[in-house]
C-alpha cells in the first residue's frame, strides 16, 4: 500500500497510526483511528483498511470531514467520524483510480491506497464517485442508567491490560472526582479507587484512571489489569452512582 501512494505521489508523508487492531474487529478498528486523526494536520488522509468484507457488495468510500479526509470501506468503521463532524461521503466509483487487476482479496493495495494516493494530489473529491447518504454506521455503546446504578462494557483491552470502559467523565460525579473514591464491579470484583495516575496504585491494586482517550479506565501498576480481574473485552461494568 505504501508503495502505492508513493508511486502516485512521491512527496506524500506515511504515518502509521496502528497495525495492531484485533482481525475483522471493526470497533477496535473505530476506537483506533478516533483516537488519533484529530491529532494529525488538516488535509491528512487517513486510510482505514479494518476490511472483513473484502470482495463482498460493501462500497469503497471516501469521506470528507471538517478538516481530514478518510478512505476505507462502508461497513462502520468510520462511524465515529459521522457522529462527531459535519461530513460528505461519496462511494468511490471511478475505477480508473484503481490498480488493474484489483484483487478481490486486497482492496488496501488496490482501491484505497490508489485513492489516498491521487487525493493527495489535487484534493478533488467529487471526482472519485457520486456523494451517498446510506452509508453504514453504528452507534458506539452507551452506558445505561438503572436506578442508582449505571451499566457499561469493556470497549477494549490495550496491550498493557488495561481495560477500557464506555464511561467518560460526564459519568462521573463530583464527588468521585473529588475524593477518589469509586465503586465499580465487574466479574464479581470491585475497584475502589480512583486516581489520577497509573502510578498511583498500590502494587496488584486495581484502580480506575480517566485515560487520554476521555474513557474511565481500569489499571493496575505495572500490571494487567485484563489478567488480576479475569475479564476481557464485552464484560459489563457497574458503576455506583450513590
Amino acid at each position: 500500500m505504501k508503495g502505492v501512494i508513493l508511486n502516485i505521489n512521491p512527496a506524500a508523508r506515511i504515518v502509521d497510526i496502528s497495525h495492531g487492531v484485533a482481525p475483522f474487529d471493526i470497533l477496535d478498528g473505530a476506537l483506533t483511528f478516533a483516537n488519533a486523526y484529530k491529532y494529525f494536520p488538516p488535509r491528512t488522509i487517513h486510510v482505514i483498511v479494518v476490511d472483513p468484507g473484502v470482495g463482498t457488495e460493501r462500497r469503497p468510500i471516501l469521506v470528507s470531514g471538517e478538516r481530514h479526509f478518510f478512505v476505507g470501506p462502508d461497513n462502520g468503521v468510520l462511524s465515529p467520524i459521522y457522529d462527531r463532524e459535519s461530513c460528505t461521503v461519496r462511494h468511490i466509483t471511478a475505477e480508473h483510480y484503481f490498480l488493474n487487476p484489483v484483487s478481490p482479496t486486497f482492496h488496501g493495495r488496490d482501491i484505497f491506497a490508489p485513492t489516498a494516493g491521487w487525493l493527495s494530489k489535487a484534493y478533488q473529491t467529487e471526482a472519485f464517485g457520486e456523494a451517498i447518504t446510506d452509508f453504514v454506521r453504528f452507534t458506539m455503546p452507551k452506558p445505561k442508567l438503572t436506578g442508582h446504578t449505571m451499566k457499561g462494557v469493556i470497549l477494549r483491552v490495550d496491550a498493557f491490560g488495561n481495560l477500557i470502559t464506555n464511561f467518560t467523565a460526564e459519568n462521573l460525579t463530583a464527588p468521585v472526582v473529588e475524593s477518589g473514591n469509586i465503586s465499580l464491579t465487574l466479574n464479581g470484583k470491585r475497584v475502589l479507587k480512583f486516581a489520577p495516575t497509573f502510578a498511583s496504585g498500590k502494587a496488584g491494586e486495581a484502580i480506575a484512571v480517566l485515560g487520554s482517550a476521555g474513557f474511565l479506565e481500569i489499571a493496575v501498576n505495572r500490571g494487567s489489569a485484563a489478567r488480576t480481574l479475569g475479564v476481557n473485552r464485552g464484560a459489563e461494568v457497574i458503576l455506583d452512582l450513590v
